[in-house]
């Protein structure tokens, strides 16, 4: 009878490791990468500060400083249940800093019907004040324009319709109204992005391409004569890039 409890134990042990070991291997680490591009061409900060852009509407431009928000990464599964992994990445392509990016929360392996990410944060979690490090990095809104953070700083030069060089700054906020006093919001322009459905069988890195070019380009022709400067207390301006950032993204592949 001692034996056969001893077995009984020893049985235990070894199928409750195994089955302690299967949960582990059945979890894996996603990593989004951002590679970023002007039409079809790659391009890095090494091509920045230099007139060497065209965008859809013929203005030469150039790219002198670009960064940006993701965050709530979500994986959907098959049956439409999602998994959302907290935290947030704010992407320096100037600086060659954060071009990747692996949350803290592993994934389980399987086949997801959607992988998507939010460029920005959702209003719920766009705090005024709230995120020490994005603090230090001077991403903050003004509190007279709403308050919270930055979507994306896109600053540069252009030549505009004098054939003069201007500056331009792109920068994408929550559109807003009423500024100062009691600021409102007209609409949502934080922007889900969709990149489509993977297979995850061990640690993941889904490449994800920002193109830049899109920016300017669709549904808008953006004439940097018209929008250049001021245009976060411009509410119009904001929800034409909220637009035109719906063709931003895409997913350039999976290893």
């Amino acid at each position: 009878m001692k034996q056969s409890y001893v077995l009984l134990a020893l049985l235990m042990i070894i199928f409750g490791c195994n089955s302690d070991s299967d949960d582990v291997d059945t979890k894996v680490n996603a990593t989004l990468t951002f590679s970023h591009y002007w039409d079809q061409t790659s391009i890095t900060n090494s091509e920045f500060n230099t007139l060497n852009f065209t965008n859809y509407h013929g203005e030469l431009m150039s790219i002198e400083r670009l960064r940006y928000l993701i965050s709530d990464i979500t994986f959907t599964k098959t049956d439409g249940q999602t998994i959302l992994l907290e935290g947030y990445n704010l992407v320096d392509v100037t600086n060659q800093t954060n071009l990747s990016f692996t949350p803290s929360q592993k994934i389980a392996k399987g086949t997801y019907s959607n992988v998507s990410f939010i460029f920005g944060l959702v209003n719920e979690k766009n705090t005024d004040g709230a995120y020490n490090d994005l603090n230090s990095a001077s991403w903050n809104v003004p509190g007279s324009l709403g308050g919270g953070y930055h979507y994306m700083q896109l600053d540069g030069k252009f030549i505009n319709s004098s054939n003069e060089s201007q500056g331009y700054n792109y920068h994408t906020i929550r559109a807003v109204d009423n500024i100062d006093s009691n600021p409102s919001f007209p609409q949502n322009t934080f922007i889900r992005v969709d990149l489509g459905g993977i297979t995850v069988a061990s640690d993941t890195e889904i490449k994800v391409l920002m193109h830049i070019d899109q920016w300017f380009k669709n549904p808008y022709s953006w004439d940097l004569n018209v929008y250049n400067q001021m245009l976060m207390p411009n509410s119009s301006a904001q929800i034409l890039m909220y637009e035109n950032g719906q063709s931003v993204f895409s997913l350039g592949g999976i290893n």
